[in-house]
């Protein structure tokens, strides 16, 4: 059987040295590139007519805006819009990895640890620094409960900040473990296909049924990822 894990081996694709740095073009950086790609292309060419009654594509895009946009308001409120771009953007990307990563033979970007945990230090950093320049040192009274007596106070302001700490390192595992345990699920029931041959039904059956799981673990783990982000937004502009 062929090994379930070398489908998330990082090789080059374009050689590249600079300054004793390897700065190679692998293929988890051709996908990106190639999901950024096809964001561009499928927003740009679905809104490009702005057809009073849309198509599919056009509705599709719409759909994905408000969609991004209620999940905003609902988690948020009306000050979260300033950062609709960004969230929009984290989303599609993070949605269009996974699914491009259904893709035989395509590598699923979604599925390392360091790509998943760079996006979560990314969304971290940013909506701290959000609280901050809103709040200046106010922003500390996030890790005060309301209403707990002082007594427990040196009790809970520890537990409080360790909880905030690792919202970046709970962020990237669980988008990177559902996306790893998902496809070496498939890769492995399709090495019994091969193996058992005409007896290879039942494996190749579970299989087929793994794919149509995988698209809509796809899209879970995108809206986990981006409503998690809107709920750490919320927090860092009503401190609550």
């Amino acid at each position: 059987m062929a090994d379930p894990l070398h489908q998330f081996e990082v090789v080059p694709i374009i050689p590249l040295e600079i300054g004793g740095i390897d700065a190679s073009l692998t293929n988890a950086g051709a996908f990106m590139l190639l999901a950024v790609a096809t964001i561009s292309v499928f927003m740009i060419a679905s809104v490009r007519g702005r057809d009073l009654v849309p198509g599919r594509w056009q509705s599709l895009a719409e759909l994905s805006y408000e969609f991004v946009a209620n999940m905003i308001r609902d988690n948020v409120g009306t000050e979260g819009r300033r950062y609709f771009p960004f969230v929009f953007s984290l989303f599609m990307f993070i949605l269009f990895g996974n699914l491009l990563g259904l893709i035989p033979y395509a590598f699923t970007f979604t599925s390392h640890i360091i790509v998943t945990f760079a996006m979560a230090m990314f969304v971290f950093l940013g909506v701290t620094s959000i609280g901050i320049a809103l709040h200046g040192v106010r922003f500390l009274g996030f890790f005060v409960p309301s209403g707990v007596p002082k007594l427990m106070l040196p009790l809970l302001v520890p537990i409080e900040i360790i909880s905030y700490l690792s919202r970046p390192v709970s962020l990237s595992i669980r988008l990177f473990a559902n996306m790893t345990a998902g496809h070496t699920m498939m890769k492995v029931f399709a090495g019994f296909v091969v193996m058992l041959g005409v007896g290879g039904v039942a494996p190749l059956a579970v299989d087929v049924a793994l794919t149509g799981f995988e698209f809509l673990v796809a899209f879970l783990q995108a809206y986990v990822f981006t409503v998690l982000t809107c709920l750490y937004l919320n927090d860092a502009i009503h401190l609550h």
